[in-house]
């Protein structure tokens, strides 16, 4: 990837705007003729949204992405649609016990909806913010109870495969439990046992940084640094580990792009969120020194991997590091990408997801006075220029896309393929239309002197 260093998010303010406003339009469209009894929008086909059934994992995104364009615009028809539609819609999901995405789903509706109350943005209810801590309180306690132990005497929250499984994604949804454990809530169990929601997360963190992101250390042979596993599957019997794999990758020994976007984006959000953490919960970890220093340590690996490791030259991914088509593409690394190729096929939303994970571990470090702030801040923001540009921006305004070239299941065929063609391409995501959005307003806080943190 070639980092433009002199980037500032000032300079990605014109672009931002001119997204905002396409957007804009766009997400209004969708929701006026999206009916809920079809489920929930997730990618398009030839342009237009369609549900898919697996789990109910983008609604959130759907409303969320109204209420960050209202941040951005102050457009009150976002608001207005974007407020209903949490309280209405949403309930649900607080309480659903099946899934591992409360991240996703709750903090981009509740949490959204609570930061713009504390904010006094104009044209808000603040009557709202009681129903929207309680919604974040209960999401938490409720992700929490997806617990399994492993061999290390410490947990995980389980995918949806059940306890067996492990998700890097996940990571993304210990905010859910950071967020409830900040507003002082903590779940009650059997024999009225008490459990701390920060120390959950922790366990979870720390699980996933034991066998979900290599370091170079002679794992296996495929052991590189910063290198990404999907999936780690344990006995559920006796706790112990026994494989990586994957569900949307090529390969357990390759890395899906997006599975590591999610790593570095949610590994970010909790070094930002541990100054805030108390020192008692911290302490069983070793302290916060000690966890500020696991987690620089696995954002530097993973981060840089992601810059040198296999980007193209204007960062963006392809889906898989092992992708068997890129071996037609030998030199992609030093060329700008091509979502058209005939080979393989490009990641955009694990590139949105990406550059916020950098920008946000940029910023961390930059408050720490480190000197390497600046490489990730730009590279962030390298990612962000070439997503906010054709052939990436969507400016059709028949494609109710925003951001196009995303994939979402290479394995079992989930994404449209143009007639003719053996690489589906032109495509969007809620989930990369909407962390496009949030990528969009982090720059756009930054540039006027602002941060936004999902903890806010």
């Amino acid at each position: 990837m070639q980092i433009e260093n002199t980037l500032t998010p000032e300079q990605c303010s014109s672009k931002i705007d001119a997204f905002a406003s396409m957007a804009t339009e766009k997400v209004l469209a969708v929701h006026d003729r999206w009916n809920r009894q079809d489920g929930s929008p997730v990618v398009t086909v030839k342009g237009q949204y369609s549900s898919r059934s697996w789990t109910d994992w983008t609604l959130g995104f759907f409303i969320g992405q109204a209420l960050l364009l209202f941040d951005i615009n102050g457009d009150e028809r976002l608001l207005k649609l974007g407020r209903e539609r949490t309280l209405n819609w949403m309930p649900s999901h607080i309480s659903h016990t099946g899934v591992h995405d409360h991240g996703f789903n709750i903090l981009s509706t509740y949490g959204n909806l609570r930061r713009l109350i504390l904010e006094e943005k104009s044209g808000l209810d603040a009557g709202d913010l009681a129903e929207c801590v309680l919604a974040l309180k209960l999401s938490g306690a409720v992700q929490a109870m997806r617990y399994q132990k492993c061999e290390t005497g410490k947990g995980y929250i389980y995918s949806f495969n059940g306890p067996h499984s492990l998700f890097a994604d996940t990571i993304r949804s210990m905010r859910s439990l950071a967020m409830s454990h900040h507003l002082g809530h903590h779940l009650i169990g059997e024999g009225e046992m008490h459990v701390n929601l920060l120390q959950r997360a922790l366990e979870h963190a720390d699980t996933t940084a034991t066998y979900n992101v290599y370091y170079g250390e002679g794992r296996d042979i495929y052991d590189i640094p910063g290198r990404v596993v999907h999936e780690s599957i344990f006995n559920i019997n006796d706790g112990k580990y026994r494989c990586p794999s994957t569900q949307q990758g090529y390969s357990p020994f390759s890395t899906w792009t997006r599975g590591a976007s999610w790593v570095i984006c949610g590994f970010a959000e909790i070094l930002e969120y541990l100054p805030y953490a108390d020192d008692d919960t911290l302490s069983s970890f070793g302290g916060r020194d000690a966890l500020q220093a696991q987690y620089e340590r696995i954002l530097r690996l993973t981060c840089d991997y992601y810059i040198d490791g296999y980007t193209c030259k204007d960062g963006i991914p392809f889906w898989d590091t092992g992708a068997p088509g890129l071996a037609q593409l030998p030199d992609y690394q030093s060329q700008v990408s091509d979502p058209y190729n005939p080979y393989e096929p490009v990641d955009s939303s694990a590139a949105a997801i990406t550059a916020q994970g950098l920008i946000r571990f940029g910023m961390y470090l930059q408050n720490k006075g480190d000197a390497d702030a600046n490489r990730y801040i730009a590279a962030g923001l390298t990612v962000a220029e070439t997503l906010l540009s054709e052939p990436y921006l969507s400016t059709d305004p028949n494609h109710e896309g925003l951001i196009l070239h995303s994939v979402y299941h290479m394995p079992r065929g989930f994404d449209h393929m143009p007639e003719g063609s053996n690489v589906p391409y032109g495509e969007s995501s809620l989930w990369g239309d909407y962390h496009a959005v949030e990528l969009a307003l982090l720059i756009k806080r930054m540039a006027s002197g602002g941060y936004v943190t999902f903890f806010s």
